[in-house]
């Protein structure tokens, strides 16, 4: 090959390289603008993105309680087809908050520590800031938990500083995680590992959920294997704050205690609404921000109250374990619980204290199970007993780890 030659392959090959860089680089801006074109609700931007497409309130239809559910249980509607518009908490409701934030400030900021080193340990030897941990939250109880974690990661004094991202994305029972917000995230971080944020479980289903959309992703020879299953090949990279059901691969308890994000819904969630299906080809799940309750709104003040214990923190966090099995350590209270109240739907069940308080706000309950009729933790779900005349059930240690469970009530011939 003449000399020539040669230089004029090397120009061609060094022009190629060149336009494959460039539109590598135009491919990137694209991909930033696409996920800078959305919003973080009430949070801050450097807190999250969260990819919804919101939509007016004034557009959606608001569906009463007693008609929502009624439309469930016959199969008419799914519930994420419907939404029941939010108003203010009531002033008992806002004092109760209060009064829990007080209570589990210091368990919140300590268990927020003990998770960011928990990531920092498994994370900090494979990304960069080339390649950022990728936190993504289930909207929408895990937000809270996702915007503490981010910023305990980007906290530089800390033992556990970690380059890391922040999405939210929508996640809907028997509909699964929503399938383009996660290829947006898989073509903006190719080489990023990542690992899903919920507030807690109650029965393992959205764990299950989360494991059935992940399914696709779960041979090594696919492209984004090692995005999803860096715990390996059956390890679903799930973090909660509280995991009863004993599915999580990371969580910093097992127990079911008062987690004060749990107690509010879209006030301290970003003002964002339960998320609302949208089919695939018709573009990203949806959600309503309520810009009516502004005024209401703890989401921010939340995050700092909490961030700010964390910082003051003085002892060093703890190891926390990590699973690459589900334990389905409830799975048992739930089969008895379901053949002692002839529920075959277990749907119907809402097992915690977060998920029990949930769904006396937003469905149509039958009754409340307690493990104890005093617990300082279930003080909001008996004042709501009370208030909308809800039967309790003192079971004990029967339902024990669960401190509360609520049956939804029955509104069709089907259990």
């Amino acid at each position: 090959m003449s000399a020539n030659h040669s230089t004029m392959t090397t120009n061609k090959s060094n022009a190629k390289a060149e336009k494959v860089r460039n539109d590598n680089l135009e491919s990137t801006k694209l991909k930033d603008r696409h996920l800078a074109s959305y919003g973080s609700g009430s949070y801050l931007a450097s807190d999250v993105t969260v990819l919804l497409d919101i939509v007016d309130k004034e557009a959606v239809a608001d569906v009463p309680v007693t008609q929502k559910e009624a439309l469930i249980q016959s199969g008419q509607r799914h519930y994420s087809d419907m939404l029941t518009l939010e108003h203010a908490p009531s002033a008992m409701h806002e004092q109760l908050y209060t009064q829990a934030l007080a209570q589990g400030t210091q368990r919140t900021a300590t268990d927020i520590a003990n998770l960011a080193y928990a990531l920092h340990q498994n994370f900090h030897n494979t990304v960069d800031s080339e390649g950022p941990l990728v936190l993504v939250s289930l909207v929408r109880a895990g937000l809270p938990v996702g915007v503490l974690l981010q910023r305990a990661l980007a906290d530089t004094d800390s033992l556990y500083s970690l380059p890391s991202v922040h999405y939210g994305i929508s996640i809907i029972r028997d509909r699964g995680l929503d399938p383009l917000a996660l290829e947006i995230l898989l073509e903006a971080y190719p080489n990023s590992p990542i690992v899903f944020v919920d507030g807690w479980t109650g029965k393992g289903a959205i764990y299950q959920e989360l494991a059935h959309s992940l399914e696709t992703f779960s041979k090594p020879t696919h492209p984004n294997f090692t995005n999803i299953f860096h715990q390996g090949a059956d390890a679903i990279p799930l973090l909660t704050l509280a995991d009863p059901a004993g599915v999580a691969w990371l969580a910093a308890s097992s127990d079911d205690w008062l987690i004060p994000s749990g107690l509010l819904n879209s006030t301290v969630s970003g003002l964002i609404s339960r998320s609302l299906y949208t089919a695939p080809q018709e573009g990203l799940h949806r959600s309503v921000f309520y810009d009516n309750l502004i005024e209401v709104d703890h989401s921010l003040a939340f995050i700092d109250h909490i961030d700010t214990a964390r910082q003051q923190l003085t002892t060093a966090p703890s190891q926390l374990p990590t699973f690459t099995q589900p334990r389905y350590d409830t799975k048992t209270i739930i089969d008895t619980l379901a053949a002692r109240y002839q529920i075959t739907n277990r749907n119907r069940i809402k097992p915690t204290i977060a998920e029990a308080t949930r769904a006396i706000l937003r469905r149509e309950p039958e009754r409340v199970l307690l493990a104890s009729s005093d617990h300082p933790d279930t003080a909001l779900l008996r004042h709501l007993c009370t208030e909308y005349h809800i039967d309790i059930t003192i079971l004990g240690a029967k339902i024990l780890p669960y401190q509360a469970v609520t049956l939804i009530k029955q509104r069709t011939t089907h259990t």
